[in-house]
């Protein structure tokens, strides 16, 4: 057999006991029904499982089904529509858990594979590269969805909530959206967002972040900025566009800025931005360091709560 899809075969053999099916159903007339599906994958021990916040959100029972086709009820402890994530949690045996791996490793060419339940086809795996990273993604609710990975790996309405892999069956982003009609253009939250993401809703069952408003993509910096100013990093936020009203939009950003850093602390990606973000920022003023052409600036713009769309 040809060394591709040995790799391929080894990483899917390394997650696929963790991949699960996700079934919705809704009252209906006093009746439960059939509501949609998704997919899913436990990352814990304690049957933590992570899916879409889009798969599991309004669902009045939520079943998952196991690879050996073991069925159990899942409950929801929490989800967050502003990264897509969810966190449900089954009590059964039978399976094993994913491995979590690094999405601030990925590589732009780098191979991926993407496992899920496309149209019910159970455990339907696709292949294909690392496209971009660091990309801000809009919803089809109209949300923002920040540190973002592109890929080409074929996904389908059923997708949704399932592993995106690399080679060594790590799990480097959650499966979350396509955009209809285009070819070869899929997307994932990187692992490290859904990590994040979910300390909050184990622990609350909702995340309290703090929010600017500003579609961003990661880009390298000119060495020569980079040498001039003595930057730590290569790596910025370039300022794809900025939403009107929001907090990036009442300051002084412009569409075209290079963020690289937030108060104190330089940042090179979306998920170190995140981070930052914390819920003692919410309403109080705040400074985004920036590069603007050739020139280095502060500026300041006042965090506030993200309300739900």
């Amino acid at each position: 057999m040809d060394e591709f899809s040995n790799i391929v075969i080894h990483a899917v053999n390394k997650i696929k006991n963790a991949v699960v099916k996700i079934d919705i159903l809704k009252n209906k007339q006093s009746k439960l029904s059939p509501a949609g599906s998704g997919s899913g994958f436990i990352f814990s021990s304690d049957g933590f499982i992570f899916t879409n916040s889009h798969v599991v959100r309004g669902a009045d029972k939520i079943l998952v089904t196991l690879l050996d086709g073991t069925e159990a009820e899942a409950f929801l402890l929490g989800d967050d529509p502003d990264t897509d994530i969810a966190v449900i949690k089954i009590y059964a045996s039978g399976y094993s858990t994913a491995r979590l791996g690094n999405s601030e490793e990925l590589n732009i060419g780098q191979l991926v594979i993407a496992i899920g339940n496309p149209y019910g086809y159970q455990h339907t795996v696709t292949t294909g590269v690392v496209s971009a990273l660091g990309r801000t993604l809009r919803t089809t609710s109209g949300r923002l969805v920040d540190n973002v990975i592109q890929s080409d790996a074929a996904l389908n309405p059923g997708n949704s909530g399932g592993p995106m892999v690399n080679a060594e069956g790590e799990v480097v982003g959650v499966n979350t959206a396509i955009i209809r009609g285009a070819q070869g253009l899929s997307f994932a939250v990187g692992i490290n967002t859904a990590k994040d993401i979910a300390g909050f809703l184990i622990k609350d069952g909702k995340v309290t972040k703090a929010y600017l408003g500003v579609v961003m993509q990661e880009i390298t910096i000119n060495p020569r900025i980079v040498n001039f100013y003595g930057l730590k990093h290569n790596k910025g936020l370039f300022v794809v566009s900025i939403e009107k009203g929001s907090p990036a939009g009442n300051s002084l950003l412009r569409e075209g800025d290079i963020i690289i850093g937030f108060e104190t602390s330089m940042v090179s990606s979306s998920n170190e931005l995140f981070k930052l973000l914390t819920q003692d920022k919410i309403d109080k003023q705040s400074t985004l360091t920036v590069l603007r052409n050739t020139q280095k600036l502060d500026i300041n713009i006042h965090p506030t709560l993200h309300k739900a769309a």
